[in-house]
């Protein structure tokens, strides 16, 4: 599930379907939403769990087949004894509200919503590849090409985002999923807790994300959508060099550091030859 960032004032779809039927004087767009279903039914009914994925503080990923169409999807089951704080239930509910809207090839992709008296359950598409994060753990540094195809497809993922005014705000290698465990395996955007809505016309006060990843933008507390950016760069950043911009001894030395906005980069050292 990987680690959700945290608030800084603290510590730290299915196939396309056809356009239904409509007169020309009361035509109904279709959207992704309206083909996620929110189901009151039996999750054991529907679904068989195989084994678990991983684990997070709100619940489990569980790795479950389709009893009909055999079909193995990914399932984030979160306990509601984990999140009995109603701003809890509130963000868990508008993250599923946010995956509900969005359909794109570079994002998680939500099928399903489940509700019991125990327990919610997002089925979503499995991904076999694992994080981003622990591809640079064990490749240290990618080349340029490899690079430029990640950056490439998050970059597509946070257009799409921005277009239909959604801003993910805690964009991170933790939060990147590849689809399987090709060297090419396509990558997806994941864990839109810390995502909203966003006005063009009006700038964001909170300061959430992840202290290697935040924009000083957002520590400075008034930030739009292009926060998302700057997280981007600083993963290709990492990427190329195996190390972050901004390090320190703790996460307050971090976050100095990024508020600052100096780096460097040592191009002949990490950089292929031509």
């Amino acid at each position: 599930m990987g680690q959700q960032g945290s608030s800084l004032s603290g510590e730290s779809r299915p196939r396309q379907p056809q356009r239904p039927a409509s007169s020309s004087s009361d035509k109904l767009a279709a959207t992704p939403g309206m083909f996620v279903q929110h189901s009151t039914a039996a999750f054991s009914d529907r679904y068989k769990g195989q084994r678990v994925l991983g684990k997070g503080s709100f619940g489990e990923v569980i790795l479950c087949k389709d009893k009909v169409t055999g079909q193995e999807y990914a399932v984030k089951v979160i306990s509601k004894r984990q999140v009995k704080q109603k701003t809890d239930r509130e963000l868990l509910l508008k993250e599923v509200e946010l995956l509900k809207k969005l359909d794109h090839p570079n994002i998680m992709k939500l099928y399903e919503f489940f509700e019991d008296k125990g327990y919610f359950y997002l089925v979503t598409e499995v991904y076999t590849g694992g994080e981003l994060f622990d591809e640079i753990i064990s490749r240290k540094r990618f080349s340029e090409v490899d690079a430029a195809r990640i950056i490439r497809q998050v970059l597509s993922g946070i257009t799409y985002m921005h277009k239909n005014k959604v801003v993910h705000r805690d964009l991170k290698p933790e939060n990147l999923l590849l689809e399987n465990k090709r060297k090419d395996a396509n990558i997806r955007i994941i864990d839109f807790g810390l995502s909203t809505h966003f006005e063009p016309t009006k700038k964001m006060k909170d300061k959430i994300g992840t202290a290697y990843y935040i924009a000083p933008e957002v520590l400075h507390g008034t930030y739009d959508e292009k926060c998302d950016v700057w997280s981007t760069g600083v993963i290709l950043y990492i990427l190329l060099s195996g190390c972050p911009p901004f390090n320190g001894a703790n996460e307050f030395d971090i976050l100095k550091k990024v508020e600052k906005g100096k780096f460097t980069f040592d191009l002949p050292q990490v950089l292929s030859p031509k």
